[in-house]
């Protein structure tokens, strides 16, 4: 068997183009434009790569967007001044800050301090919470581009069994909360967990969220599973993902590939937030995204 790949940087295109259409209807009638803010602190030259293609993205769909580039001797005081400034502001849907940080300042704490209706992100408290209650909200980025890649491909999850190998609250947890809420059976998986292989080979749907470069093996994997790659880990041979890819790919039945994968929806699904968070804000339902019993 060799799995079908999903293309991730494909689906990520039609995601852009389609809030590209529907940013350019909204304001064709009169609403105002979707505002995102980015606030990057310091001169880490990776996370500047990082903010300024969030900000071309932007503009290519037709946010305005607006980038803060602190330096990196700022005290936490200047960065939560301007956080709540941008909260304040009614021209700005959604407030992004560029983690991590410099070390003197706490970007976990500043995060909490984004307004929840402009958590573009989807990492405060108040976000988690909503995720976590089955109400309504904006989904961290990288998850939700997970569920959409798994909506576009027509993987059945009702009744399917998914384990997701990672617990962050970047990923892991909130991924594991999206499946609950299409009444996938779901199982987390960490460092601790006793025979983590054999639970793998369980899965319908098998995510790996980790961090460790091909960790997952190839017979770790149900024959004809989809199997869900979101690592990105720098190697020696260049980019890798947590799984064991050429293994992999003989035995799943859908898989994406580390790069062309996940990462590119990241940012797609980042400018849909931002354009459902304007429209939140002008007064219009938040997206249903109740966990279901």
């Amino acid at each position: 068997m060799t799995a079908t790949l999903i293309d991730g940087k494909g689906i990520a295109q039609e995601v852009r183009a389609e809030v590209r259409a529907e940013i350019e209807a909204w304001c064709g009638a009169g609403m105002p434009r979707p505002g995102l803010a980015t606030i990057l602190v310091g001169d880490d030259p990776a996370s500047a790569v990082y903010v300024g293609g969030k900000q071309k993205a932007s503009a290519e769909v037709g946010i305005e967007g607006s980038s803060y580039e602190l330096p990196a001797d700022s005290t936490s005081e200047e960065v939560e001044r301007l956080i709540c400034e941008l909260g304040d502001d009614s021209r700005v849907s959604g407030i992004l800050l560029q983690l991590p940080t410099p070390e003197h300042i706490d970007g976990a704490h500043l995060t909490t301090l984004i307004d929840p209706s402009k958590d573009v992100d989807g990492l405060t408290p108040v976000s988690a919470g909503l995720l976590a209650k089955g109400l309504p909200g904006l989904r961290p980025a990288t998850p939700a581009g997970v569920m959409e890649l798994l909506r576009r491909h027509d993987v059945p999850l009702t009744g399917s069994e998914a384990v997701v190998v990672g617990r962050s609250d970047l990923v892991g947890k909130p991924v594991a909360a999206l499946l609950l809420a299409q009444h996938a059976t779901v199982t987390i998986c960490h460092s601790r967990t006793r025979e983590l292989p054999e639970v793998c080979r369980r899965a319908d749907l098998l995510v790996a969220a980790v961090g460790r470069p091909q960790m997952i093996r190839g017979d770790w994997i149900k024959p004809g599973a989809t199997v869900i790659d979101v690592g990105i880990n720098r190697t020696p041979d260049g980019l890798a993902g947590d799984v064991a890819f050429e293994e992999a790919v003989q035995r799943a039945g859908l898989i994406t590939p580390v790069p062309g994968g996940v990462g590119p929806m990241t940012i797609a699904m980042l400018l849909r937030n931002t354009l459902e968070a304007a429209r939140a804000q002008a007064g219009e339902a938040a997206p249903d995204l109740a966990v279901k019993t």
